[in-house]
């Protein structure tokens, strides 16, 4: 009779971890990371702010007066509240970043700023409970071989409610007991499938998020109970979601230890939409600059080749709305060829039901590869070929990063681009440069309010 394995106290070592934590543990290089991510997801969230989900959920949570302003319109709620709209508006646009195969910071930083102005929490403890937040996540996404959406899974809402816990957790100053209770409350609060990707329930699942880590750090602090193995329990969090159960139960706790912020950082968002879609955008892009036969008009077929985990998150073949446009290889390759580049203004309905994007959508076929990257779920490297109405073929190079991955990121200059495009698409009369510069330094900022009152007051 085989011995069983032996399994890591991953609950009370996150717990223990996260409650631990202090400013002047975390690498500058963590740091560096951390000031990008906050500044780019508060330039996201504020130009989603101004999308339809988000002032629908805001209207029918019709949140009560408090401490933390909502981006949405500036009003004082409360931090559970403000934590659930702004955390769908940092997702709503997908233009968020992402890292550990779901979208950290949408979740986390929304989660941190609501409860920070609530309690009036300085820089360097907002910057301390991203990190703490950031590694629980990562720590629980990577524990398993197989990729959570295969099984439908989404996993910005299932694990980023238990780093947004953590977060929380963290800024609230809770012992590791506490900390430890507040991931297990978090993971049965856990939900999000991918069958609602393309709609305004998968932003929803991101604020839910952060909503239901803000509520389960609090209710830890409150004496709340709950299992100090849930995640790690044979009918626990990381084995109820599992694909195909071969989760690592086994193996220590990396998080703090073997930063997985230095190994997988952040990859920033060139273009709203998936990511999965980025690398076949960059071929597009670079493709039809190279060649003038490629053009619409001229094609007979393009075929973007990517794994088979991202062509199930790219769902939606004939996207007939801008939200199911941002699941669709079609409408990426379509958009690339027709407009040279793929920003805010093309992500809409009226483009996505343009006669000639229609028609090139119809001409694109994906197709998919065996190997994937066992963290990412990634094809190793993912092109584009376009076949003229000549018979001409046109194949991409091999493109293994998209421009603002994590290996490839965006400098200062195109961050700042970026953040002044989401803040001009909100309509704000704010000056940006200064935002984005308080934003790039938030973790030296002495209050959380002071980033509030520059967004509306600027």
């Amino acid at each position: 009779m085989s011995e069983a394995k032996a399994v890591t106290a991953i609950t009370a070592e996150l717990g223990e971890f996260a409650s631990s934590l202090q400013y002047e543990n975390i690498p500058e290089r963590a740091l560096r990371i951390l000031r990008a991510g906050f500044a780019d997801t508060l330039g996201v969230l504020i130009a989603g702010s101004k999308d339809a989900a988000v002032s629908l959920l805001a209207r029918v949570l019709d949140p009560k007066p408090g401490a933390s302003e909502c981006f949405l319109d500036g009003r004082s709620i409360a931090a559970p509240e403000a934590a659930w709209i702004n955390g769908t508006a940092a997702h709503a646009l997908d233009f968020d970043d992402g890292a550990n195969r779901s979208h950290p910071s949408a979740v986390i930083v929304a989660a941190v700023l609501a409860e920070a102005q609530t309690i009036n929490a300085d820089g360097r403890q907002m910057a301390t409970a991203y990190a703490a937040g950031y590694e629980v996540l990562a720590e629980l996404a990577h524990r398993d071989p197989d990729q959570p959406v295969k099984k439908g899974w989404h996993p910005t809402g299932v694990f980023g409610a238990i780093g947004a816990a953590a977060a929380i957790a963290k800024l609230n100053r809770l012992s590791p007991k506490e900390t430890t209770r507040a991931l297990a409350i978090a993971a049965s609060q856990s939900s999000g499938i991918t069958a609602n990707f393309g709609t305004m329930t998968k932003p929803f699942h991101a604020g839910k998020a952060a909503h239901s880590g803000l509520l389960a750090g609090r209710l830890a602090a409150a004496g709340f109970t709950a299992s100090e193995d849930a995640l790690e329990h044979s009918q626990g969090f990381l084995s109820a979601i599992s694909p195909r159960g071969h989760v690592d139960l086994a193996s220590p706790v990396r998080a703090g230890v073997d930063w997985h912020i230095l190994r997988n950082g952040l990859n920033v968002k060139k273009y709203p939409m998936c990511f999965c879609a980025h690398r076949c955008i960059d071929a597009m892009l670079e493709l039809s600059a190279e060649h003038a036969d490629i053009r619409p008009g001229n094609v007979r077929r393009i075929v973007a080749t990517i794994s088979q985990r991202n062509a199930i998150v790219l769902r939606n073949h004939a996207p007939r709305t801008g939200l199911e446009a941002k699941f669709s290889m079609e409408f990426a390759m379509a958009c690339a060829l027709v407009s040279h580049r793929v920003t805010l203004v093309e992500l809409n309905d009226e483009m996505v039901l343009r006669d000639d994007v229609q028609q090139l959508m119809r001409l694109v076929r994906v197709e998919c590869v065996d190997e994937e990257l066992p963290d990412s779920g990634y094809a190793p490297y993912d092109f584009v070929v376009v076949e003229t109405l000549s018979g001409t073929i046109f194949r991409s190079r091999d493109i293994e990063h998209a421009k603002g991955a994590f290996e490839d990121p965006l400098d200062t200059a195109a961050l700042k681009t970026k953040f002044v495009t989401c803040l001009e698409s909100a309509d704000r009369s704010l000056d940006a440069s200064r935002l984005f510069s308080a934003a790039q330094a938030f973790d030296v900022g002495s209050s959380s309010r002071d980033l509030y009152t520059r967004s509306f007051r600027a």
